[in-house]
């Protein structure tokens, strides 16, 4: 789908045609769909293409008609009937008189630019449209990773409850995961950021060196943020993984001692119950011999529960 926009008195307007100082907002388009946009703004095919493949990293591409700025931006999905998050690609060509967005999904990054949720913003200044672009997936980076570790909070307060914790060793594992591609994708923006930064090929105006600079720090705190997120997963699923190993061997202790003292009527009833003259036997030609034996080794058994009992096997 393609989508123009062109904002005018401070209000985002759609336009039916292409226009000087327009955003052209690429969604999940097709061949057909994007070949007008590039023969317009003589753009190649692949490098639109390019933003629709997931498997895509974050660069930048300089050409005479055009810029590519290539980065990834956090998404969500369902999967198993929970929410996980991923990346996905997002490019930005700043061409002759436009701004290019492509994207293989509908995201709320530039969802905010269409709901006016974005201050000074305007489609006609090309360069600080693409840096708010770039500072808004910073801050949804931040916000998916402070969501990220509430979820963590809610596994952690968790351990030690007498529930099913499978379920929350693979919660931790996506959500570990999802870490390693935040970071690494955040990593990636940071350096196609700092070549922003360097190139003269881009004009620039103070404001947009500074709107830059906003989107450098946001970008860093975002890594930090992945990164000590990701020790502190690693630290709640070691911290799980003692607690069920902890909670193992207290039931392997358990049962232990409850073979044990099952094991004296065992053997005193095998003995008893040998092939063999009962008169050899203690209390075997008693007429209460049975009873005698019965409450004999029910008291050893509650002298092994003793035992155990004041050593903390039970």
């Amino acid at each position: 789908m393609v989508n123009i926009y062109e904002t005018e008195g401070g209000k985002l307007n759609a336009l039916q045609d292409f226009e000087e100082g327009c955003w052209v907002k690429v969604t999940a388009a097709t061949m057909w769909e994007m070949e007008p946009v590039a023969k317009k703004y003589n753009i190649d095919i692949e490098d639109m293409r390019a933003a629709l493949d997931e498997e895509e990293k974050s660069r930048i591409v300089l050409e005479d008609d055009y810029t590519l700025v290539l980065v990834d931006i956090p998404a969500s999905e369902i999967q198993h009937e929970k929410k996980v998050y991923t990346t996905i690609p997002l490019g930005l060509i700043l061409a002759d008189g436009a701004i290019i967005t492509i994207c293989s999904e509908d995201t709320p990054i530039l969802n905010r630019f269409i709901k006016s949720h974005v201050r000074n913003f305007s489609t006609k200044k090309r360069t600080r449209f693409v840096y708010q672009i770039l500072l808004n997936s910073m801050t949804t980076y931040q916000n998916v990773l402070r969501s990220v570790d509430n979820r963590r909070l809610a596994i952690e307060a968790r351990i030690g409850e007498e529930k099913e914790d499978e379920a929350d060793l693979v919660e931790l594992h996506d959500l570990e995961s999802t870490l390693v591609y935040f970071e690494t994708s955040l990593r990636a923006a940071g350096m196609v950021i700092d070549r922003l930064r360097r190139y003269k090929h881009i004009p620039q105006f103070p404001e947009d060196e500074d709107l830059l600079e906003d989107v450098q720090v946001e970008n860093r705190q975002a890594i930090e943020m992945a990164t000590i997120y990701r020790e502190i997963i690693d630290g709640t699923s070691e911290l799980m993984s003692n607690v069920i190993n902890n909670r193992l061997n207290n039931t392997m202790k358990y049962l232990t001692s409850i073979t044990l003292v099952m094991a004296v009527p065992t053997i005193i009833s095998g003995l008893y119950g040998m092939n063999v003259n009962t008169g050899g036997m203690p209390f075997g030609s008693l007429k209460m011999g049975f009873g005698i034996i019965c409450g004999l080794t029910f008291l050893l058994c509650l002298f092994i529960l003793w035992i155990l009992w004041r050593k903390r096997m039970l």
